[in-house]
């Protein structure tokens, strides 16, 4: 059943057939919520295994060769006694363990229920892709992988299996819900297990979790969830994966300890997101509210809010064992012991960052995108574009609606999976996400804009009060990153075609080598940015230049890359969606050139770059204010970093980066000439 995914180059996206959905909040709302949470449950599980009791799995752990081996490298490293060591590796997985109840499960299946009914309009699942999931737990250990947007995913992911009547997963979560007892303790008895956030150099506690984890996955008790980008995405765009528990799960493949491991990709796509204000706040520096049962009670208000939709689609599972095929050798794990650890080589390691990358993209190909997603889109071009010319700002009604049909239209042509309700006009499919998104928008003399005007407080519920030009600068940011969040769900549709249109904007010529190189420098700048699969960078450009001579913008002949007369509308418009990236970058390289000192440290990096931001968006020397995103700043940090224009300092100096102003310089005047300003103005401030 489980296949590997087919990556075709110059795919027709318009061709490609996607799984029909089935709301399940349907049913719920004409039956009796206390008969479905009591319901029969009977699962199938792996080659017909019987699910194993807490007890039982962490003895097969403790009792494993592997784990021994290492408690007796730390005794001999620690001089403690071996008896010692268990007893802390014991410590280690009964704070890690997870202990499901099906008790706590029903339970939860009549309170989110509840809950959902409450919030959501529908939750739609694709019907194919649960009988998909249902073979392949039968067949081989599964690894779920959904995409994390929001606190809601992995509590989603457990609903819809228990609604299928498919076995409950164990899911990798943070030991931040350790901090809520009552509700910490409900999610261990409904399947989480808490892992530390970093392990650091602790030997044991890495070989006490590996184990835990391969030893549920080789003897298939229940499907394993975990989160491939590591943690929440606030920006609502895919994060670079992170491979220490896919290396685990692939670990007893490569050893031939399972025959096969099928992953599984999950998209999980909200039409409006809970935590939306939230994360804003987050990426403008206010701290993080710590997880409490007492802060859950509080956040209770939500439940008197519409949230509209919600679409998940489980992928294709993809087959390690298909996957490896023709690149992994498993000759090599034959010459030493399994139950030695061994550092994953570069071949390896190579190998499941390839395929970390594949599968982001997998769980991105099926977002499914809302409405709102284009008109957020529109709205802020036109915000930052009013901004920039002086301009009135908004859009009639009839102006946003006609752009939105352009823009479905163009999004359909570049593959977007596109939710847009067929028996409605445009201008109710306007009206209604208007309607949901109600707080990121206003209507003043008849445009619809941004509501970005309001004045008020950083921090909601406070009462309103007079406000310093910082404090409003960072509330009308809040709304600009809200809504921006919306605008990156589809980024990865418009990402490779926007790529191609700044490197036209930036090239000096229209010669297509010129083009091409301008191209690769782009991709190479923002690889920490968005998922770029390594070693695609001719395929991608190829994509960009297929889109877009297929709907008619570009005529790419041997030597050349011209624009055609009705590619300007559509080349601006993609420019224009990369444009504060660009800006963020160049304006984090003109920080480290003109104000970083040199004792500037990584952490100290997100504060005092802010500051500089501020001061040039208060002096209107920046046009957007979403290079005040956190996000953004860490990843052209990192992006520099890669390609050596900073570097940290070891030794008595750690943490603190070393900067190659010459290099930087040069990035930043590669990235697109100079900012808004001369830099000598911005030297004087």
């Amino acid at each position: 059943m489980a296949s590997k995914p087919v990556y075709s180059l110059h795919r027709n996206p318009m061709l490609k057939k996607r799984d029909d959905f089935e709301d399940v909040l349907e049913e719920r709302r004409s039956s009796s919520d206390l008969r479905y949470a009591l319901r029969c449950y009977t699962p199938v599980l792996y080659k017909g295994m019987t699910p194993s009791k807490a007890s039982m799995l962490k003895s097969m752990v403790l009792q494993s060769d592997q784990l021994h081996f290492v408690m007796k490298q730390v005794s001999t490293e620690t001089g403690k006694a071996v008896d010692d060591i268990q007893e802390e590796a014991s410590a280690i997985l009964e704070e890690m363990a997870h202990r499901l109840q099906l008790s706590t499960i029903r339970f939860f299946a009549y309170t989110l229920t509840k809950v959902f009914k409450n919030l959501f309009r529908s939750i739609c699942v694709n019907e194919e892709g649960i009988q998909r999931l249902q073979q392949a737990i039968q067949e081989h250990p599964v690894v779920l992988l959904p995409s994390h947007r929001s606190y809601m995913d992995f509590l989603l992911m457990s609903y819809i299996l228990y609604t299928y009547d498919l076995a409950l997963p164990v899911i990798a979560a943070g030991m931040d819900f350790m901090g809520m007892k009552v509700v910490g303790e409900m999610l261990r008895m409904s399947g989480a297990f808490f892992i530390r956030r970093s392990f650091g150099g602790d030997k044991l506690y890495w070989a006490v979790f590996s184990e835990y984890v391969k030893t549920i996955l080789k003897n298939g008790f229940a499907p394993l969830e975990f989160f491939l980008e590591g943690t929440r995405s606030r920006t609502a765009k895919s994060l670079t994966p992170k491979l220490g528990l896919l290396n685990i799960v692939m670990d007893p493949f490569f050893k031939g300890e399972v025959f096969d491991v099928n992953l599984v990709p999950v998209s999980i796509s909200y039409e409006r997101i809970l935590e939306e204000s939230l994360y804003a706040r987050e990426l403008l520096g206010v701290p993080k509210p710590k997880e409490s049962t007492s802060g859950l009670f509080k956040a209770r208000k939500v439940l008197s809010e519409d949230y509209g939709s919600i679409h998940i689609y489980f992928g294709q599972p993809v087959s390690v064992r298909s996957l490896s095929q023709g690149k992994i050798d498993r000759c090599q794990f034959n010459l030493i012991p399994r139950h030695i650890p061994k550092k994953p080589t570069e071949e390896i390691q190579g190998f499941v960052n390839d395929s970390a990358y594949r599968l982001v993209r997998a769980q991105e190909e099926n977002m499914v995108l809302k409405p709102w997603v284009l008109l957020a889109s529109l709205l802020l071009q036109n915000h930052h574009q009013s901004q920039a010319s002086g301009q009135r700002p908004g859009l009639t009604r009839d102006e946003l609606t006609q752009q939105a049909a352009w823009l479905r239209d163009l999004s359909r042509q570049y593959g977007a999976f596109l939710h847009w309700p067929d028996h409605a006009s445009p201008s109710e499919v306007v009206s209604s996400s208007l309607s949901l998104h109600r707080g990121l928008v206003k209507m003043s003399e008849g445009r619809i804009q941004l509501a970005v005007e309001q004045g008020g407080q950083v921090n909601p519920g406070e009462p309103r009060t007079a406000v310093t030009p910082e404090e409003e600068l960072l509330n009308r940011a809040v709304v600009i990153l809200s809504c921006a969040s919306y605008r990156n769900q589809a980024l990865h549709v418009f990402l490779r075609p926007a790529l191609l249109a700044s490197a036209l904007h930036a090239a000096s010529s229209n010669h297509k080598q010129e083009v091409f190189n301008s191209f690769s420098f782009l991709r190479n700048m923002f690889s920490n940015e968005f998922i770029l699969c390594p070693g695609a960078t001719v395929q991608d450009f190829e994509e960009a230049c297929f889109l877009l001579m297929k709907t008619g913008e570009l005529q790419v002949t041997e030597h050349e890359v011209l624009v055609t007369e009705r590619g300007q509308r559509t080349l601006g418009f993609l420019t224009n969606m990369l444009d504060p990236f660009l800006q963020g970058y160049q304006v984090v390289c003109r920080f480290l050139c003109e104000e970083a000192s040199e004792a500037l440290t990584e952490k100290q990096f997100i504060p005092d770059v802010r500051k500089f931001i501020i001061k040039h968006l208060l002096a209107g020397r920046l046009r957007y204010s979403e290079v005040l995103s956190s996000d953004l700043q860490k990843n052209a940090l990192a992006a520099l970093l890669r390609l050596g224009a900073v570097q940290k300092m070891k030794g008595a100096q750690q943490g603190t980066l070393k900067v190659n102003k010459v290099m930087v310089n040069s990035l930043e005047d590669t990235l697109g000439g100079k900012l808004p300003t001369q830099k000598a103005a911005v030297a004087r401030l």
